[in-house]
């Protein structure tokens, strides 16, 4: 198909998509433990109509062993013609009312600014739509045989990447489109061509035996929260750059971020100057970055005079691209172990780590995915890097030798705000991304 008849169908498919997209959103899909399952039954169900309405009549619920099901399918194409496996998830993150959204999370709401505002409607739910329109797009009669792979839990403990490693046969292909992603700004093509992992766990330090008036043993007797403070401390410099000696980290030689429009982006405080130093894409997308995402202690309107025998921390550690992930486990342990202070009692539990991914992208499945964008969008594509992970891409190509993995998708970082309060998308990126797909897959089509 070429982009004017893609363009054509686009026209006519749009207000049905956005339809559909908001049939997504009104689903609170949180997989996240402790969160009911109905609405991820309900969102299922949906989908598979969904992708039958628009040529995948053989769509089927997946079983993935501890997990959510997956949306499978596979649409054969010509003879002879590569494959290519088209993910997305349609699972999301939670809303908790501090948040303090402007607009009811669970439905997509369309303000002023064109934009369309509740929980998923960028992360991952326009990816989700804009996959679908790519296959409507071909009836049931794509022009690679495509196989369909939406996760239900890529936003929690996911058990995907354990079914991929145990049945490589089942998503063995040429390429993998991962449109879970997105460009700096609207209108601005780009593909991501790395991804840091995340390496993460809890770590306890004790040293007392139980709580102490802080009057009598305060100054001596050493108090765990102060010791746990200490210890996080070691892990960034005066600058907030983090140095824990060992980490893989290289300087990024893509695209630059602007400062700027960053702080203003992530909704930084007038006066407050960012954390680290150097180039701010390196900072994002290649070199390590520690967070203590979780502390365990008195809370304010609790508290008493009275030393903290013992405090639990969770730390998450963002890995650069091409690390190996158990060897950067272990040396962000050891660098705690070896700045435990006073001699306290540290003890490490619950190690969670997701792998980095750095694309080749001198590959001809690249070259032709960066000419899609760039006839859609009529400018260049960047090749951009993002800080957050999706440990299946790794899986994927462990599963396929040669293969390449195409990252994009409608989640602009400006304005987007996954995970946080007011989540948003631009429609005109889903029509955008689904016309590269569409051109990608057409494109591919006709080189075998």
């Amino acid at each position: 198909m070429d982009l004017s008849a893609a363009r054509d169908y686009a026209r006519e498919a749009m207000p049905r998509l956005l339809e559909d997209h908001a049939t997504l959103v009104g689903h609170p899909s949180v997989a996240f433990p402790g969160y009911p399952r109905e609405p991820m039954d309900a969102i299922a169900q949906d989908l598979l109509e969904m992708f039958r309405r628009n040529g995948v009549p053989d769509v089927e619920l997946l079983d993935i062993p501890g997990g959510y099901p997956a949306i499978h399918a596979v649409v054969p194409g010509p003879e002879g013609s590569p494959t290519v496996t088209m993910y997305a998830h349609y699972d999301v993150q939670p809303c908790p009312e501090s948040q303090q959204w402007h607009s009811d999370p669970w439905v997509a709401t369309r303000k002023d600014d064109g934009r369309i505002y509740g929980r998923g409607t960028a992360d991952c739910k326009a990816g989700v739509v804009a996959i679908l329109g790519t296959m409507g797009a071909f009836d049931g009669t794509p022009p690679c045989t495509v196989r369909l792979l939406l996760e239900g839990e890529e936003e929690t403990f996911s058990h995907i990447e354990d079914w991929v490693a145990a049945n490589p046969d089942m998503v063995r292909s040429d390429a993998f489109i991962i449109c879970d992603s997105g460009p700096a700004k609207v209108g601005e093509p780009s593909i991501t061509s790395g991804l840091r992992g995340d390496v993460a766990f809890t770590v306890t330090l004790t040293t007392l035996d139980n709580a102490v008036h802080s009057g009598l043993f305060g100054g001596a007797a050493p108090d765990a929260l102060v010791g746990m403070i200490q210890l996080l401390s070691t892990m960034h410099d005066k600058d907030g750059n983090t140095v824990i000696e060992g980490l893989h980290s290289f300087d990024w030689e893509g695209a630059e971020v602007d400062e700027a429009e960053f702080a203003a982006s992530a909704g930084v405080k007038d006066g407050v100057g960012l954390q680290g130093t150097g180039a701010l894409a390196s900072r994002l997308w290649s070199h390590p970055s520690a967070t203590v995402i979780g502390l365990d202690m008195v809370p304010v309107d609790q508290c008493s005079n009275a030393l903290v025998p013992s405090v639990r921390a969770r730390v998450s550690v963002r890995i650069a691209p091409g690390a190996d992930m158990a060897r950067e486990l272990e040396t962000v342990k050891e660098h705690l172990r070896s700045h435990a202070p006073y001699g306290a009692t540290l003890e490490f539990s619950d190690d969670k780590a997701g792998s980095p991914f750095l694309g080749d992208t001198s590959g001809p499945i690249t070259a032709t995915a960066l000419a899609a964008l760039e006839e859609v969008y009529g400018r260049t594509p960047a090749q951009v890097g993002s800080g957050g992970s999706i440990p299946l891409v790794t899986e994927l190509l462990h599963a396929s030798p040669g293969a390449e993995a195409i990252l994009w998708g409608p989640e602009d970082e400006e304005k987007a705000k996954i995970h946080g309060p007011d989540e948003s998308v631009d429609p005109a990126e889903i029509e955008r991304i689904m016309l590269a797909q569409i051109r990608f897959l057409s494109e591919l089509g006709s080189r075998r």
